[in-house]
């Protein structure tokens, strides 16, 4: 690969990219790539871009630059023998360099605190030193500064890696990917402005925070002034949240490591921070997340009630209506269809929900576009205002059969996302147009169906049977995917004890 002033392609970049993570394989697992790519990753372009700004400086002030003048060039500090070609000229000991270097980094830039994850480079047992090796020389081979990679080319190829590693990593990928589809029509959808404030408390490797400020940059506003936060549980996924931001040219965002459930970390003197937009894809029906603490919740998070202890898909949703800000909150959010009919204390928090008349809209999506879950996924839209003439109604919109279909995973085109769009601004008016069914339900026929919000008893697409098959199915679905992640928990308790099943 030539070092020349050249621009590099998008395939030229990806490509590097993933010959970067070819170079693990064999000592490290797929699932695991995104843990040891992105932070190295990351040091390159913080070294390039570092040499980048240095050569302006240098251009600009010559002999008088000094370390005051260069600061004011520099968007991050690298301390002396922290530079990328000092880790790649060491010839012995590299994981210790690389350990020191990059705890030095964060030090002299503590925005930059967290950011390269908690991975020991001098443990030789996980990654040799001649992976190691491998890994830094597929990088060295390019430039990652502004004169060799332009625009956004490596926010794009870095959620090129995010896809593939999401592809390597199968279930778990749904831990930090979300399909940029899906992202853009929720964008979309939620129509953040210049100014908002924006958080996901569920987010990920922060793919919903760069669609915000894609949308808002397409619209011709300006996104520096997006107030974005998001918190994420996962040491490693925070990380990457963080870099992607970045890499994608975002500088002024606030990503806090935490259990949103157990220790909210957007709060002001006691009460939750309010926010203009509240988007996520969180973990679906989530065991173990804090039932018990939320029966007295600290937060005022259970307007509703307490969900069931084995399953967190309304205190989600809950926690996200409880920071919506007055007048202008909403509400974008991803879940299962089990969400919409599911009874008991499930059933209760939905028609507590809608006789407060918070849910605008019900979007049901195609199957398989995830990659962490084959069971039917809807969105869900609520608002702290709804607009007048969606007062006391919810939108159903049927978007199912806008997709192209995949080899692993289907795909929505921006001519399905645009369809959906549409449907659902169009307050009802173009039922069945496009390929999307789309009907505004009053509240009364919803309450005669017991607060079920199942999409196919308002959409007359389907016989009564068909609906009642679809239910099933998706509950038959659901309680596999509990079936599957029990065995693996059991599994590793046994190989843990010595027993092999």
């Amino acid at each position: 690969m030539t070092t020349s002033t050249t621009q590099m392609s998008q395939q030229q970049l990806e490509r590097v990219l993933w010959d970067a993570a070819n170079a693990l394989r064999g000592p490290v697992d797929p699932g695991d790539f995104k843990a040891y790519v992105f932070p190295v990753l990351f040091f390159k372009w913080i070294s390039d871009s570092w040499d980048h700004h240095h050569a302006e400086a240098l251009a600009q002030w010559g002999d008088d630059l000094d370390d005051e003048i260069e600061a004011d060039f520099q968007p991050f500090t690298v301390p002396a023998g922290c530079h990328w070609r000092d880790v790649h000229q060491t010839v012995t000991n590299v994981g210790v360099k690389l350990n020191s270097v990059l705890r030095r980094i964060e030090q002299a830039n503590p925005d930059l605190v967290g950011v390269f994850g908690d991975i020991n480079w001098a443990n030789t047992d996980r990654l040799p030193e001649t992976a190691l090796v491998a890994l830094l020389d597929a990088f060295h081979a390019v430039k990652l500064d502004p004169d060799h990679v332009q625009g956004d080319l490596l926010g794009a190829a870095y959620e090129y890696l995010l896809r593939e590693f999401a592809e390597a990593s199968g279930k778990k990928a749904g831990e930090f990917f979300t399909p940029r589809h899906v992202v853009h029509l929720l964008v979309k959808i939620l129509a953040p402005q210049p100014g908002d404030s924006v958080i996901d408390p569920a987010c990920g490797s922060g793919g919903m925070l760069v669609e915000t400020v894609n949308a808002v940059h397409a619209a011709g506003g300006d996104p520096r002034t997006l107030r974005l936060a998001g918190q994420e549980v996962n040491l490693t996924t925070a990380a990457i949240a963080k870099i992607n931001l970045y890499l994608h040219g975002v500088q002024d965002f606030t990503i806090r490591r935490g259990d949103t459930f157990r220790e909210p970390r957007f709060t002001t003197r006691g009460q939750l921070d309010h926010f203009d937009v509240a988007i996520a894809n969180p973990p679906f029906s989530l065991r173990n997340w804090g039932a018990a603490e939320w029966e007295k919740d600290p937060w005022g998070r259970n307007i509703c009630g307490t969900p069931p202890a084995k399953n967190g898909d309304f205190a989600w949703i809950q926690h996200m209506i409880t920071t919506m800000k007055p007048g202008t909150g909403r509400v974008g959010v991803v879940m299962p269809h089990g969400v919409l009919f599911r009874g008991g204390k499930e059933g209760d928090i939905r028609r507590c929900l809608l006789e407060k008349d918070l849910l605008e809209a019900v979007i049901g999506l195609p199957n398989n576009l995830f990659y962490s879950t084959s069971i039917p996924v809807c969105l869900l839209i609520f608002r702290q205002d709804k607009p007048a003439d969606r007062q006391g109604k919810v939108l159903f919109v049927d978007g199912t059969a806008r997709y192209k279909a995949g080899k692993n995973q289907n795909t929505m085109s921006e001519a399905d996302i645009d369809a959906i769009h549409r449907a659902y601004t169009t307050d009802g008016n173009r039922d069945g147009a496009e390929g999307v069914n789309v009907r505004l339900v009053d509240l009364s026929e919803i309450t005669d169906n017991g607060h079920d919000l199942n999409i196919g008893h308002y959409l007359r697409t389907e016989t009564a049977v068909d609906v009642d098959v679809d239910a099933a199915l998706t509950a038959y679905l659901e309680a596999r995917e509990a079936l599957r992640d029990a065995e693996d928990t059991l599994d590793v308790k046994l190989k843990a004890a010595g027993i092999h099943a």
